[in-house]
């Protein structure tokens, strides 16, 4: 039995902790209620780049934060000191506009940590904030350790945020990996008159289960694994948006086009892997992985 407990160790107990699921819920809640489904909230998940919005942005801050206290450590320019503290602080509002509008959106494992991930980095833009403050009035030591203690939780936060990446998977596209799954031609997959027409089931191809809409004769095919967190697009709704006919995922209501599975609205931000179809003359149908 181990005796050292260590930051995974206490990242992993944050996961289970309890202790924070009433102020979790108000502020998650109160975070979808007032940025309704739109191009703001896409904006802000990065639907329109395909990728999250919050890693990158919050690297710039970090990554200001910390060459400031390089230059603290060399005694350099003081005004190149205080303009790195100024841009990371610049940049961490539209980085926690985006963190936040994620975080509303994920499981509660995730948002646990996430979190005291926000209250670290909060903390740690209030303390850089008040370095650049003494700073000015030209109180350069207490700049300095201020910003040391800024620097030092928004580590804490960084590490909590990666913690949230790569062990939880938050932000990581979970659609199925079509290319490795499902071997390249034609598949058999099921009679056309087994499918009821204008409902999406779920039907299984090897290892993958799929998303199948029968409309008439004609029949679309996705992956049945949301690209956000895994969600069964078959128990989705089917909406019209601008025209366009889509699925909507029943856990955290992302968007996908049934014409190519792309986003049409997040949280996710990478799209439902798409199958061709075609039906035999037996009415068997037939599905091989598309281009998307």
């Amino acid at each position: 039995m181990r005796g050292f407990v260590g930051p995974v160790d206490l990242a992993d107990r944050l996961e289970k902790s309890k202790a924070m699921d009433r102020p979790i819920r108000g502020l998650a809640r109160f975070v979808r209620q007032r940025l309704r489904q739109g191009a703001v909230r896409d904006l802000l998940h990065g639907v329109p780049t395909g990728k999250p919005l919050h890693p990158p942005l919050a690297t710039v801050t970090l990554g200001c934060w910390l060459s400031a206290a390089v230059l603290d450590l060399a005694r350099a320019d003081p005004r190149a000191t205080r303009l790195l503290l100024a841009t990371g602080i610049g940049n961490a509002l539209p980085t926690a506009a985006a963190g936040l509008t994620d975080w509303s959106s994920l499981h509660r494992e995730q948002q646990r940590v996430g979190f005291v991930h926000m209250a670290a980095n909060v903390a740690a833009l209030g303390l850089m904030s008040a370095s650049l403050v003494a700073r000015l009035r030209g109180a350069e030591r207490a700049g300095r350790v201020l910003s040391y203690a800024g620097l030092g939780l928004g580590t804490l936060g960084g590490y909590l945020g990666g913690h949230m990446a790569y062990r939880q998977a938050a932000g990581a596209n979970h659609a199925p990996q079509v290319a490795h799954l499902v071997p390249l031609g034609w598949h058999d997959l099921c009679p056309l008159k087994d499918l009821p027409d204008g409902r999406p089931v779920a039907r299984r191809l090897g290892y993958i289960q799929l998303f199948v809409l029968r409309q008439g004769d004609a029949v679309t095919v996705l992956a049945d694994r949301c690209p956000h967190l895994a969600g069964p697009l078959h128990q989705g709704r089917l909406v019209m948006e601008d025209g366009e006919a889509c699925v909507v995922c029943p856990w955290h209501s992302s968007t996908f086009r049934l014409a190519d599975g792309s986003v049409k609205h997040g949280p996710a931000t990478a799209p439902a892997p798409m199958f061709e179809t075609r039906v035999r003359r037996d009415g068997t149908i037939q599905v091989r992985p598309g281009l998307t």
